[in-house]
């Protein structure tokens, strides 16, 4: 009958329709903090970059592009260290895709595949890979308390990184 189903049209793969609306819910909101990442980066606002980041310390691996060691401290100071590295850059632009999330209460595991491309001048590098994500629930949202970048391929000149940085230095 039409509008009229059965308990078991109101479960998704086992979950009551409240379950499921908040996985959803909880999906929606991980892909919000993460596009808000991306964009804050690529428009150069550093406070708004800041209110991705779980209060207290955390954690950033970049070492698969070439970081020496993982980061580990206040999420200001990272914030400090991408300014560092990005505002040397004429342009950058961030994209995601493929999104999962391993959602477990108040903690997720959030994986994206991403590309980024890195404008100097006439020159770019482009990288593509993953970020895998460890989330935590705040009362203000879902927040990055750690995130590890896997890089897959690179494209162009991998020296811009570090001409980027020595510009933006100078500049200060």
């Amino acid at each position: 009958m039409c509008g009229q189903g059965s308990a078991s049209d109101d479960r998704v793969k086992g979950k009551s329709m409240d379950d499921t609306t908040r996985a959803l819910l909880d999906r929606a909101e991980l892909d919000e903090v993460m596009n808000r990442y991306a964009a804050s980066i690529d428009l150069r606002d550093w406070a708004r970059l800041r209110t991705v980041f779980a209060d207290g310390e955390i954690e950033a691996d970049f070492t698969s592009m070439g970081v020496k060691q993982v980061f580990r401290g206040p999420a200001e100071r990272w914030v400090d260290a991408v300014r560092q590295t990005i505002t040397g850059f004429d342009a950058t632009q961030h994209f995601f895709a493929n999104h999962t999330a391993e959602i477990d209460g108040d903690r997720a595991v959030d994986t994206r595949y991403m590309q980024a491309r890195h404008q100097l001048g006439a020159e770019h590098y482009t990288i593509g890979g993953y970020y895998t994500g460890h989330m935590v629930r705040t009362p203000q949202g879902w927040r990055v308390a750690g995130y590890k970048l896997t890089v897959t391929f690179g494209d162009g000149d991998r020296r811009l990184m570090g001409m980027a940085y020595r510009k933006a230095k100078s500049a200060v």
